[in-house]
């Protein structure tokens, strides 16, 4: 069985269900932990491992993580990628709760690319968030890392001058 007959096992079979509740948004999710337990089965069922590095892609304006999510059977692999910025102007927060935030953001979005797990009945993709200048600068660095933006249309609303802008890069 190839690496990539063995993901496409894991993307059709996998379930997770949103099972934490954000009291403040009023809305169900799942964490990165929560889908690396729902794919623990298909680990030694097909013979494969994942594994999740990040990586500082830039500190400024803001600091941008990149996260990669890989599986391999020991001879292949295939990646997926999230890129997201940390937000150092969050109130209440301290600097490591800032990065670890965003940390935990990277790692469920490289993961939901990896196992291609639809996420549009989320609050935040429902909403189509209206594009600032850190989204703008975070998403020209996603584009640039390779990442695609089809997945960035399913959070932000990406006006055609910008989407004309990021095919371009």
């Amino acid at each position: 069985m190839t690496i990539n007959t063995k993901l496409a096992t894991i993307q059709t079979k996998f379930k997770s269900k949103k099972s934490r509740f954000n009291s403040f948004g009023k809305y169900y999710f799942r964490s990165a932990e929560d889908i690396l337990e729902a794919t623990k089965p298909y680990l030694l069922e097909l013979g494969v491992s994942v594994v999740i590095n990040e990586k500082l892609l830039a500190s400024d304006p803001m600091p941008i993580l990149e996260t990669t999510a890989t599986i391999t059977d020991g001879e292949n692999t295939l990646n997926a990628t999230a890129v997201v910025g940390v937000d150092l102007n969050q109130k209440g927060m301290q600097t490591p709760q800032q990065f670890g935030t965003a940390s935990s953001y990277g790692k469920k979005y490289a993961l939901g690319n990896l196992f291609l797990i639809d996420d549009t009945a989320d609050s935040d993709a429902i909403n189509g968030i209206a594009m600032d200048k850190t989204a703008i600068i975070k998403a020209k660095a996603f584009i640039k890392s390779g990442g695609k933006i089809e997945t960035i249309k399913k959070k932000y609303q990406v006006t055609p001058d910008l989407e004309k802008e990021l095919k371009t890069l």
